[in-house]
């Protein structure tokens, strides 16, 4: 049996002391790879706290060797440039020696990646899951951006969007390179289906709440559900009801249950996914929403915008998806949950873990770390 490689993961996001779920994505991806080979995090990022310029953790988290730097907040972009190049250098000693890089997040952390491609010769794949590549928001890249970002992208072994549809975007934008999409993960263990109990009717909805969600467009969908079915419940996870009390007091719900729930550790998601009838997102824009694989790993469908990525791993009998901002397609939607026969729990189960399982993936960019090193079966 081949031994296993050494894997480096060097992340603009993961979750800290200063953002507990930023990146919880990215942790999923490190820990279906530690299934296969042997992983370690390097994370820098600015902490308003420090009382030093940089602060340093080392801990072994889920399995994960992992390394963040906290870095002093500071208003000059030079002194923050230096600093995180000085965090870097001094992580990197910690870190074991290692056969192969796998970045997330293009710019600035690609920097580091090329310096290790060229200094050390280690070779290096992009995982990507920016929705941002999908809006005109790259086209407040400075012209010395877009140089970086394209000697990042030609110089990977491989880049992998999570969609193809991003893949698509992001070769738009000019970013060249060999692409080779990999979903985003979901512990099929975990998020299991469960036969529910004879409640009311619940939908739910589970986001950041950012504009782009289109909360309050679902809350005036919902209003419009009360009127014609009656009673059912609608709970919000992610955030608490502060932005939203007073919409909710204008809409004078009567027998509708409309519950938001503040941000809950994942094992409490599942028991909120499992004991729903449909999940919905109504969003602007998205790339692959991590909820909508873990409702389907659930055996529970979704009603969600056509928007970025999500039609790819959408099969026809899953859910429903809908035009952007379509009120009134929403609506019928849910209704038409209630009555169309969908596919089983068991068949959307057994979908999430051919496709997003932690063994998929890691099988997945397992191959792919092989092929970066020219490493033959």
């Amino acid at each position: 049996m081949r031994n296993k490689l050494n894997v480096l993961f060097i992340c603009g996001w993961y979750p800290s002391r200063v953002l507990t779920n930023n990146g919880d994505f990215i942790q999923r991806h490190a820990e279906a790879v530690s299934l296969k080979q042997n992983v370690s995090v390097l994370h820098i990022i600015t902490d308003k706290n420090c009382t030093k310029n940089i602060e340093f953790t080392s801990k072994k988290i889920n399995g994960i060797q992992t390394h963040i730097a906290y870095v002093k907040k500071t208003n000059s972009r030079v002194v923050k440039l230096i600093q995180f190049c000085r965090a870097y250098l001094i992580l990197l000693k910690k870190v074991k020696p290692f056969d192969v890089v796998h970045l997330h997040e293009l710019y600035p952390f690609g920097l580091f990646a090329l310096h290790l491609k060229w200094l050390q010769k280690k070779p290096f794949l992009i995982s990507e899951h920016w929705s941002g590549y999908l809006t005109p928001k790259l086209k407040n890249r400075t012209f010395f951006q877009k140089i970086i970002l394209n000697l990042i992208t030609k110089n990977a072994s491989f880049i992998c969007p999570v969609t193809q549809n991003l893949a698509d975007s992001m070769e738009h934008f000019g970013l060249k390179g060999n692409y080779f999409p990999v979903p985003n993960v979901v512990d099929t263990k975990l998020f299991l289906p469960k036969k529910k109990e004879e409640n009311e009717f619940t939908i739910i909805h589970i986001s950041n709440m950012v504009p782009l969600k289109n909360v309050p467009q679902m809350l005036q969908v919902a209003k419009k559900l009360e009127i014609e079915i009656g009673a059912f419940t609608w709970k919000f996870i992610g955030e608490k009801i502060d932005g939203f009390s007073s919409l909710i007091k204008d809409l004078q719900f009567k027998t509708a249950n409309i519950h938001f729930i503040n941000h809950i550790a994942h094992k409490e998601l599942v028991k909120e996914i499992q004991n729903a009838n449909v999940l919905v997102l109504f969003s602007d824009y998205e790339s692959l929403p991590c909820v909508i694989l873990e409702a389907f790993s659930c055996g529970i469908p979704v009603i969600s915008t056509d928007v970025g990525g999500i039609k790819e791993y959408f099969p026809h009998n899953f859910g429903f998806l809908i035009e952007i901002g379509n009120k009134k397609e929403l609506l019928e939607k849910i209704k038409q949950t209630q009555q169309q026969k969908l596919a089983t729990s068991k068949e959307m189960h057994a979908y999430a873990k051919s496709n997003f399982s932690k063994e998929a993936i890691a099988t997945i960019f397992s191959d792919l770390y092989n092929k970066a090193l020219k490493i033959k079966y």
